[in-house]
């Protein structure tokens, strides 16, 4: 009778090992995602499609997703650092906009007071114009741009976004003051497409991602990327192949909650890094032609803080600080 308990405690121990084995080991419970912009926008996707992502690699059991957009994502920051300290189920989405957002806006609280985890990609910005725009090439465009810059009319994010600094900076490399550059400004992506499709604005920049079915539809035609190099899928020369040496991008990464512990930031990086692997990531990354610019921890917030000083010098030249 012995033997036989001992037999069935044997047999129950090796089913219940062989049960854990099999079923996947959860980094996370639920990621909880603050997308600090509006539902569709750049913010937003990369939060839905890293949730999505982080379910699909088992590094989580699922997601959640809140949206506070204002202040160039600073309003979504100062939400999440608030209310997530020591959350290590928590993630905020974070780019270049807001630290230029950081640098002119000067927010009480900033990126310092959370944790940085992880660069994610960069989403290098096209030029493009109306399909029966008379410019057929960026050396048509820039010619005129160059002879009358007020006679082109730019379209693109608020005043100080990487769209506006970009054009800033562009500009500035080929001797045309940036107070004579015709910025419009808009607030969202739509507006600025409908502008420049209704013949209000004569080039529109943007992320690539928000133009594309533009493009695929004929509407919109392809001048130039801003990368360094060209990107697969985009049928676009770099500004740097028509003599200029200037990249326009935004990159995109998360931060963790404040207070972790060593640990549980090793893990959500480790959650994060492992369903960039995944196949939903990696066929996001090659449907919205995004570069994958991966930079982990203590080099990523580095990497940020080198940036506002990059940022900052860009805003004060085009007179926003």
């Amino acid at each position: 009778m012995f033997a036989l308990a001992r037999r069935f405690s044997s047999h129950l121990a090796v089913f219940i090992t062989a049960a854990a084995l099999a079923s996947p080991v959860f980094a996370l419970d639920t990621v909880k995602f603050m997308a600090p912009g509006s539902v569709g926008g750049g913010y937003d996707q990369t939060a839905r499609v890293l949730g999505k992502a982080m379910v699909e690699a088992k590094t989580a059991k699922s997601a959640t997703f809140e949206n506070k957009g204002g202040a160039g994502g600073t309003l979504g920051l100062a939400q999440f650092a608030n209310g997530t300290k020591g959350d290590a189920n928590a993630l905020l989405v974070v780019g270049a906009i807001m630290v230029a957002s950081i640098e002119q806006n000067k927010p009480q609280i900033t990126l310092k007071d959370v944790t940085p985890i992880a660069r994610l990609f960069t989403e290098y910005n096209v030029i493009a114009v109306r399909e029966d725009s008379p410019y057929k090439t960026l050396d048509d465009l820039l010619k005129d741009f160059k002879a009358n810059p007020s006679s082109i009319k730019w379209g693109g994010g608020s005043k100080g976004s990487i769209d506006h600094i970009g054009i800033a900076e562009l500009a500035s490399k080929m001797d045309v003051p940036v107070n004579k550059v015709n910025y419009v400004a808009f607030a969202g992506g739509g507006e600025v497409v409908a502008a420049t499709l209704g013949g209000h604005i004569t080039v529109i920049t943007g992320g690539y991602a928000e133009l594309a079915k533009y493009v695929q539809s004929k509407q919109f035609r392809l001048l130039a990327i801003g990368a360094p190099n060209r990107v697969e899928g985009i049928d676009a020369p770099t500004l740097k192949e028509s003599g200029y040496d200037v990249t326009i991008g935004n990159w995109r990464g998360v931060y963790g909650a404040t207070g972790l512990t060593p640990e549980q930031r090793k893990e959500l990086t480790e959650a994060v890094l492992t369903a960039t692997k995944s196949n939903v990531w990696q066929e996001n990354v090659k449907t919205n032609a995004w570069s994958p610019s991966i930079l982990t921890g203590d080099d990523f917030g580095k990497f940020v803080e080198e940036e506002h000083g990059r940022l900052r010098a860009m805003l004060v030249k085009v007179g926003l600080l």
